[in-house]
Formats: C-alpha cells, sequence, structure tokens
C-alpha cells in the first residue's frame, strides 16, 4: 500500500515557473515507477512525465516536453515535477502516480494515485 500526497500547485502567469512534489508512504517507495498525470475541466486524465524506479529512465507527453522535469528521491520517497515556460493549457489538476507496472506513460498500469494539486496559469 502507498499513500500519495501531492503538493506544490497554485496560480501563475504564462511563462512562469512550478515545482510540485508528490510524498509517498512506505518503505518500498524505490520499488514503483512514478508518474505525473492532470486533467483539465471536461477532458480525460492524461499522461504528462514518469521515471522508472531507479531515476535512470524518463518520459514525457510530447506537450510538455523540454519543459517539464521529472526527478526522484528515493531517500525522501519523493518525486518531483519541475515546470516551467508554463503555458494556459497546462491549466489542470495534477495527480502523482505510482505504479508496479513498466508501462509507465499508460494511466491503466498505475496501481496508486494521489488526490492531486490544481495547477492554474493565466495568460
Amino acid at each position: 500500500q502507498v499513500q500519495l500526497v501531492e503538493s506544490g500547485g497554485g496560480l501563475v502567469q504564462a511563462g512562469g515557473s512550478l515545482r510540485l512534489s508528490c510524498a509517498a508512504s512506505g518503505r518500498t517507495f524505490s520499488s514503483y515507477g512514478m508518474g505525473w498525470f492532470r486533467q483539465a475541466p471536461g477532458k480525460e486524465r492524461e499522461f504528462v512525465a514518469a521515471i522508472a524506479r531507479t531515476g535512470g529512465n524518463t518520459y514525457y507527453a510530447d506537450s510538455v516536453k523540454s519543459r517539464f522535469t521529472i526527478s526522484r528521491d528515493n531517500a525522501k520517497n519523493t518525486v518531483y515535477l519541475q515546470m516551467n515556460s508554463l503555458k494556459p493549457e497546462d491549466t489542470a489538476v495534477y495527480y502523482c502516480a505510482a505504479t508496479i507496472g513498466i508501462r509507465l506513460s499508460q494511466r491503466s498500469a498505475y496501481n496508486y494515485w494521489g488526490q492531486g494539486t490544481q495547477v492554474t496559469v493565466s495568460s
């Protein structure tokens, strides 16, 4: 069982930056691949970024590639999402998720989800 708590969301102007954090409970954090997803009003939840158990491999949606960076600190049981050059279309609730699987870009692969944190980008 893993419990995930996101933080770091907020309101930012277009072009600005935010850093999201996701703190995980439990002693087996390094056993999980971690992902960030987002859901805008009226839209389905979509993949944003993911990182493998050891942090050696990362994956990004095309829409955020070169602007967002995912990282993890297994000693702190935390995964981060650094978001730069934010755009109004990045506005959404951002969710952290954990998976024991290997298909890190697939929403259905994730076993545990956080409650989400709101990110709003004004134009």
